[in-house]
């Protein structure tokens, strides 16, 4: 089995050790304490309590290697270069052509999407358009919705 690469800026990476932290220190011993009561309740075979502390453990431990597989295989960026090209990390002005509609984004690794937040996918159809162009540009977005075309209005500095 091939593990994808998984893109993240320091924060997001931060944020999955923190998580998987949580759940090795913390969430296991919960668990673990439901299995020991389920047990002391005798009967295995009929135990619904025992079998909802079993299910909860096969879904905590599938979460823990999919975290772990996450931070292993990641390559986190580390700022951005400001090159005057777009890249996982940057922050940008895009304006729709047609609507003249503006809108600032952060592109981000699919991990930390969060479009409510303006954090957009580099693999999205509109960071995937954008990354590798500079300041002045248009880019076509091929959407479920059709296609776009966008102004890169500006690289922004945080």
């Amino acid at each position: 089995m091939t593990s994808k690469t998984t893109v993240l800026t320091q924060d997001g990476y931060d944020k999955l050790v923190e998580r998987l932290n949580y759940l090795k220190s913390v969430k296991r011993l919960e668990v673990a304490d439901r299995l020991k009561v389920a047990i002391s309740l005798g009967d295995l075979s009929e135990n619904s309590e025992y079998d909802d502390a079993k299910n909860e453990q096969g879904h905590l431990e599938a979460e823990i290697r999919e975290l772990e597989a996450k931070i292993n295989n990641s390559d986190i960026i580390h700022g951005v270069s400001y090159s005057g090209t777009v890249a996982v990390g940057s922050k940008v002005k895009i304006r729709e052509v047609e609507s003249g509609d503006e809108e600032i984004y952060m592109i981000v690794g699919s991990m930390e999407a969060d479009p409510d937040e303006g954090r957009i996918s580099n693999e999205s159809p509109i960071g995937a358009a954008l990354i590798g162009h500079s300041a002045g540009s248009t880019v076509q977005v091929h959407a479920p919705a059709g296609i776009f075309q966008y102004e890169l209005v500006e690289i922004l500095r945080d």
